[in-house]
């Protein structure tokens, strides 16, 4: 077996030490990646194909080399597997497909008055970070909430900085104001003080404090400030009652319970911190197979799950991972404190556990439901046109632009698991004039399938439609199938969706190739999910197109310059008012500006003014 002789001949050089070993296969694509005390010994029992399940028997059929990578300790070892895992995606292990990024409130200090808001993405210095929340929604409620009890501002610096009169949010009693002055730094600071404290698990003392100022505001007859100081204690008091899941105590951490159902394992994580419930997450894992125990499955997640995540220093678990020392002693390196993981068995940290088990169940049963759904729609689409087999990728394009500026086109996936948003690719237009929609859709298509025929020839990726959509009639059909024949893509069923008279949603005349047009049924369910397809493309080429707008709008000409960010731009807009006002200063009055250095000043007016420099 050349898989077999590709593993013993790397086993003659592998050491008696911890590490990471990938099987990889003839293309040299990863198989397998695991982690091991002992590279020798683990990797030795590949070699011994009897006592090995059927699924690591094919493995190591199907491998034909091996790259090894030593680490100090096992602990560093599981770290770095977890990382490959998710990088490399290989077949044989268990994969935390995630490819949400999390939200996380920020309040940014680099201020005088502070803002606070909602982030994604990298951190920078002079800002404090809390989180992560589960979604969107679960930072949303707690911004609020933020709003209507510390009445700290969420408007950008540029908004603050023009503002002449309060905004809307002041007259709701969700903002103090301080862009106009009705509120002093030094107060405000203090508002600052007691949300950090609220986010950190300080909720009693600030209601106490809360309340003993009202109490005081109301003998002084300052009826006013107590009746404000009764909305925030309010406030306070509606998001604690908020969370169907409290536990006295707990600090920071994270309750994870897995399930297993019909073939698939979902894991339920509900994220706490400062004491609060910061939301849950359904995770479904591929690759989980039914000869791998719920143990093994739990410790291959959470090794994923915070190989992008802060551990919190408290992991509550529906069962005991495998390997749970090591996986403690890698997320505590990970964190740089102590991180205990804990399955308990009494108590409110129990109920917790049992409550995110139900949940897990609970969305694998959605799943399973909408899944037999879906596939009852994707066979009817297969009759429909005729397809080999229910499409697995259904890819629709469309484009949107307005009097031919920021045109983009966009691609929207779908498939068995509803829409593919990780998936979705949207195309700024570059070469074709804006408003020449045969010319856009073939911009699209040769970027789209261009990259895929350089990437994948052999079509094994997965991530070649089985079926494409276009927004159009017959002219577009004809169109699009001569770009595709171009690029020897003649086997791509292509179907174009053309709007019925008066664009009435249900009355679609639907065109192929070689193939007279014809309508459904207006009730007819493949209509409906087919509209539900072409409707999602429309809505993504829209939000694609107003996002490149806005941001088109929001550029400047200093934005240009090399070496200006956003803080001395920040600086120079204040000093100099706009920026032509930059363009059209002196190059002694550059020198005088806030942070600007000769060097800088030089640059700053040798950018508007080259033929002097």
């Amino acid at each position: 077996m050349p898989g077999l002789l590709a593993i013993e001949t790397a086993l003659a050089t592998l050491p008696q030490t911890p590490g990471v070993y990938r099987m990889l296969d003839a293309k040299g694509d990863a198989l397998y990646v695991g982690k091991a005390r002992s590279l020798r010994r683990r990797v030795a029992a590949y070699t011994q194909i009897g006592r090995l399940p059927e699924r690591l028997r094919r493995m190591v059929h199907e491998t034909r080399s091996m790259e090894v990578v030593t680490t100090a300790s096992e602990a560093e070892a599981l770290l770095l597997e977890a990382n490959l895992i998710k990088r490399l995606r290989p077949r044989y292990n268990i994969v935390l497909r995630d490819d949400k990024s999390y939200p996380w409130l920020v309040l940014a200090e680099d201020h005088p008055y502070p803002q606070i808001a909602k982030h994604r993405g990298e951190r920078r210095k002079g800002a404090s970070y809390w989180g992560p929340f589960a979604s969107a929604w679960a930072v949303n409620q707690t911004l609020t909430a933020l709003q209507r009890v510390f009445l700290l501002r969420s408007c950008r610096d540029t908004v603050f900085d023009s503002r002449s009169r309060p905004c809307l949010l002041f007259q709701i009693k969700r903002c103090s104001a301080p862009c106009v002055g009705r509120i002093s730094e030094a107060d405000y600071a203090g508002l600052v003080k007691e949300a950090k404290e609220f986010l950190s698990g300080g909720t009693p003392s600030i209601q106490r404090r809360l309340a003993a100022e009202m109490e005081q505001a109301a003998e002084r007859l300052e009826f006013e400030r107590a009746a404000a100081l009764r909305d925030r204690i309010r406030g306070l008091t509606h998001v604690q009652g908020r969370d169907r899941i409290n536990m006295e105590g707990i600090g920071d951490a994270d309750v994870v319970a897995l399930h297993q159902m019909a073939g698939q394992s979902c894991v339920q994580v509900f994220f706490f911190r400062g004491g609060r419930n910061n939301g849950n997450r359904p995770y479904f894992l591929t690759h989980a197979k039914s000869d791998q125990t719920p143990e093994q499955v739990l410790g291959a997640f959470l090794g994923q799950l915070y190989d992008d995540l802060p551990p919190p220093p408290l992991v509550l678990v529906s069962h005991e991972p495998k390997d749970a020392p090591v996986l403690a002693e890698a997320l505590t390196l990970k964190a740089r404190r102590k991180v205990e993981i804990h399955r308990p068995q009494r108590g409110d940290k129990r109920a917790a556990v049992e409550h995110a088990a139900t949940n897990a169940r609970e969305s694998i049963e959605r799943r399973m439901a909408e899944g037999t759904a879906q596939s009852a729609l994707l066979q009817g689409v297969a009759r429909l046109f005729d397809l080999p087999d229910a499409p697995e990728r259904i890819e629709v394009y469309d484009n949107s632009h307005i009097m031919g500026t920021n045109a983009y086109g966009v691609m929207v996936v779908a498939g068995q698991a509803g829409f593919l948003k990780q998936h979705y690719r949207k195309y700024a237009i570059r070469e074709a004039k804006p408003g020449d929609d045969f010319a856009m859709m073939r911009e699209v298509f040769e970027r789209r399938f261009g990259r895929a025929l350089k990437e994948d020839p052999e079509r094994e990726s997965g991530t070649w439609p089985d079926l494409v959509l276009i927004d159009g009639g017959a002219g577009q059909l004809s169109a699009a199938r001569e770009i595709l024949n171009e690029m020897g893509l003649h086997d791509i069923p292509l179907v174009a969706i053309a709007k019925g008279p008066d664009r009435d949603a249900g009355r679609e005349w639907f065109h192929q190739t070689q193939k007279e047009p014809f309508q459904l049924a207006p009730r007819d369910a493949v209509l409906y999910y087919l509209q539900r397809l072409r409707d999602e493309a429309h809505r993504f080429a829209i939000a694609s197109h107003r996002a490149g707008r806005s941001k088109a709008m929001t550029r400047s000409e200093l934005d240009e310059i090399p070496g200006v960010g956003s803080a001395l731009k920040r600086k120079l807009l204040n000093h100099f008012g706009s920026a032509r006002g930059v363009r059209n200063a002196a190059l002694e009055d550059l020198e005088k500006a806030p942070g600007v250095g000769p060097s800088v000043a030089r640059k700053i007016y040798g950018h508007f003014h080259p033929a002097e420099g």
